[in-house]
């Protein structure tokens, strides 16, 4: 197997690029067990299928969990218990988070679910900062800055570091932002999260949000104040801006797996995984269970997914068209599977735990039949793949296994198949 890469491919996405994406001790936060069961079409998994999907996490390298509202029914709290005695007794590397109001009784169930378990909870406290939730809620500013400092204060003097989030920041004003973020620093907040909580921003409001809010932790003299981007899907820009947070001083962001989250969801985890690989930002991590992650999700929320969706739906690496088929038998052919893998795929499908899928319906030509047949070990003949290839020109789906044996069966009996 050959490697040509730029002999073969220009990429135009290099072109002028700047340099690495992610900054020196990046991470990635999963929102699924928290943000991802906010949306309304999902269901509240089992313990059992949370402790799958957080050890999945594990498995792909995830670095944080945000895994649930403690304060917000006794099941949330039992469920976060176990999860954080579960990440303790197995070892894992995954570090955890909780989210909660900037009220006490929010931040109490953190602290009693850490000191039971033995393990840090990062505390992720929020309150609505932008004008238009402040008249909805009839709250000043004052308010949400007493609010959030005696939150902060709790669980700082419990020992658990906090992240302080501004919900729906992307809309909220500069000078709110810059009393509010030093009060948080003031007061022992280690991190600030940045919440694009309606999906407004565009990259542009993404990097002078970030730009803004670095200026006002130098403002402080502040020396290791992280800060996080989370952001929604709401008018498609989840992904793009999640890069693009990276790219303007985030060192982490937030995303769910399949971008499952409140209204029409997040950032995607998968394809935030997918698209960090392939700018060449997470050399030597092994993402083949990107799949099982994302099925260990789908199946426990009760999660529908489109056919085409990137990277794991079931159509994201198979074709049915006749050229494109040809092309990817010919560098088989070759004896080239990185090629058969990169031909007519953006996406190399061995990186992520998939392979190249050739179906036969009725835009598929003889390449199509001929690979259909040896990948099941029967040889065709002109005959044959003449009859297929008929029948598949007659129908508007792609022909299913049983019909496609249905016909080998009359050309071939059972006992001539290899």
């Amino acid at each position: 197997m050959t490697e040509p890469g730029d002999a073969l491919i220009f990429d135009w996405n290099t072109v002028e690029r700047r340099g690495k994406i992610l900054p020196e001790g990046f991470s990635l936060l999963d929102e699924t067990l928290r943000d991802g069961l906010q949306n309304p079409s999902v269901i509240d998994p089992t313990i059992e299928e949370k402790l799958k999907i957080l050890h999945l996490m594990e498995s792909l390298g995830i670095h944080e969990a945000d895994i649930g509202l403690p304060g917000s029914s006794k099941r949330a709290f039992d469920d976060v218990l176990r999860l954080c005695k579960e990440v303790v007794d197995c070892k894992m590397k995954i570090r955890v988070a909780c989210a909660g109001r900037t009220v006490v009784s929010d931040i109490t169930p953190m602290i009693e679910i850490s000191q039971r378990a033995g393990l840090p909870v990062e505390v992720y406290a929020f309150i609505g900062s932008s004008p238009i939730r402040q008249y909805v809620e009839g709250w000043d500013l004052a308010l949400i800055a007493k609010r959030s400092a005696e939150a902060i204060d709790v669980a700082v003097k419990a020992g658990l570091p906090v992240c302080y989030v501004t919900e729906d920041t992307t809309r909220s004003a500069p000078a709110a932002l810059t009393t509010l973020f030093r009060a948080a620093i003031d007061h022992g907040a280690t991190r600030l999260c940045l919440a694009d909580t309606v999906g407004h921003a565009t990259p542009d409001g993404v990097k002078h949000l970030i730009q803004f809010t670095k200026n006002v932790i130098a403002g402080t003299g502040a020396t290791s104040i992280g800060i996080d981007w989370h952001g929604h899907n709401d008018r498609g820009f989840a992904l793009q801006n999640a890069l693009w947070a990276f790219e303007y001083g985030a060192d982490r962001v937030h995303a769910t797996a399949l971008g499952i989250g409140e209204r029409v969801g997040n950032a995607p985890m998968e394809l935030l995984l997918a698209n960090l690989k392939l700018l060449g930002e997470l050399d030597g991590v092994n993402l083949t269970k990107i799949l099982d992650y994302t099925e260990a999700v789908r199946k426990a929320l009760l999660w529908e997914l489109p056919n085409s969706y990137p990277l794991v739906g079931v159509d994201a690496f198979r074709t049915a068209t006749g050229v494109h088929a040809s092309a990817i038998v010919k560098a088989l052919g070759k004896g080239d599977s990185w090629l058969a893998d990169r031909i007519y795929s953006g996406v190399p499908a061995s990186e992520f735990g998939r392979k190249q899928e050739i179906c036969i319906g009725f835009m598929s030509g003889v390449s199509n039949v001929n690979f259909y047949l040896r990948e099941r070990g029967i040889e065709p003949n002109e005959d044959l793949v003449g009859a297929i290839l008929s029948a598949a020109k007659t129908q508007p789906h792609l022909m299913t296994e049983p019909e496609v044996i249905s016909i080998v069966e009359q050309f071939i009996p059972p006992t001539q198949k290899s």
